[in-house]
């Protein structure tokens, strides 16, 4: 049994597909194949059942693949055991990112990460917060940026910053509206939500819990942009709320239709997430000093709350 051979098993688990998994893992269909027959044989037993399409996992390949990730997870322990104790910040880096987080905190620290950590082969691949979960606890991804808190007793949460939530308020729904508003001022029935899978649709929901059930829309909009919402809010259809940072980039004329809510201002708290035996934690300590550094350096205290840059170890 080798460590190589947990890897393609992995592999073929995740894309449930062997010429797919070869791809994915830079070898040939044929050598793979080989390398997991020849682990199926010494353990005398079939990890995959062939004879569905897709690939599906035998009962007892179920357990295996699951101590497969451990195993190969420990084993690249060693490796950034070594990498620690030199100083070395590189390699390939895997993040996750939920949707309304991608748009507008990506841009602010990706060029300042790759020139600082040109070593540093950074994948970014956008998820939903559970599909980032699982991800995580498969080894899939090294880290990932999502609203908190989780409370999964197996993944840690480095808190970024906390984001208010902005109400977007068309002409029509701003009418007799004050300055600052409560959220119980907030009506589902005109609220216009991102579609299904998203936690900023839940946090919302539960924001406006007091208000109308969310039976009481006029219509149903699945939209995964928070762009769509407000062009179909500048129509005339709905409100809408933003996290603080998406509305840096309206249009001048757009501003008008912003309101604030009275403080304490409800917010969205945005961590770095990662597992805890914390692999390539280097690199995760590097990431989030980056994108401290440029989150502090684009917005005021005032509108985003910003945590202290050194990690609870």
């Amino acid at each position: 049994m080798t460590i190589t051979q947990l890897i393609y098993t992995i592999a073929v688990a995740e894309h449930r597909n062997f010429t797919l998994a070869a791809e994915k893992s830079f070898v040939t269909q044929p050598t793979l194949s080989m390398q997991i027959q020849k682990l199926e044989e010494e353990l005398g037993i079939l990890i995959f059942d062939r004879s569905t399409k897709p690939i599906q996992l035998t009962e007892v390949g179920a357990i295996i693949v699951k101590q497969a990730q451990k195993i190969v997870e420990e084993s690249n322990r060693i490796k950034d055991i070594v990498d620690q104790q030199k100083g070395f910040i590189g390699g390939e880096f895997r993040v996750g990112i939920i949707p309304t987080i991608t748009p507008t905190l990506l841009p602010m620290f990706l060029k300042t990460f790759v020139k600082k950590h040109p070593q540093v082969n950074l994948i970014i691949e956008e998820y939903n917060t559970d599909e980032i979960i699982q991800r995580l606890r498969n080894g899939q991804i090294d880290a990932a940026i999502a609203a908190t808190p989780l409370e999964e007793a197996d993944i840690k949460e480095a808190v970024l910053y906390y984001e208010p939530f902005v109400g977007y308020f068309p002409e029509r729904f701003r009418q007799g509206l004050p300055q600052q508003i409560e959220a119980s001022q907030i009506d589902l029935q005109h609220l216009l939500l991102l579609q299904d899978g998203h936690c900023f649709r839940n946090g919302i929901i539960n924001l406006c819990k007091n208000s109308a059930s969310e039976n009481d829309l006029p219509f149903k909009l699945e939209s995964g942009s928070f762009e769509t919402l407000i062009k179909i809010a500048n129509e005339g259809l709905g409100i809408t709320l933003l996290p603080y940072l998406h509305t840096l980039d309206l249009k001048p004329e757009f501003l008008t239709n912003l309101v604030e809510f009275r403080d304490p201002k409800p917010a969205r708290e945005i961590s770095l997430i990662y597992r805890k035996s914390e692999l390539k934690i280097q690199i995760i300590e590097a990431l989030r000093e980056t994108i401290l550094g440029v989150v502090r350096g684009a917005i005021a205290f005032s509108d985003i709350q910003i945590i202290s840059p050194k990690l609870k170890r």
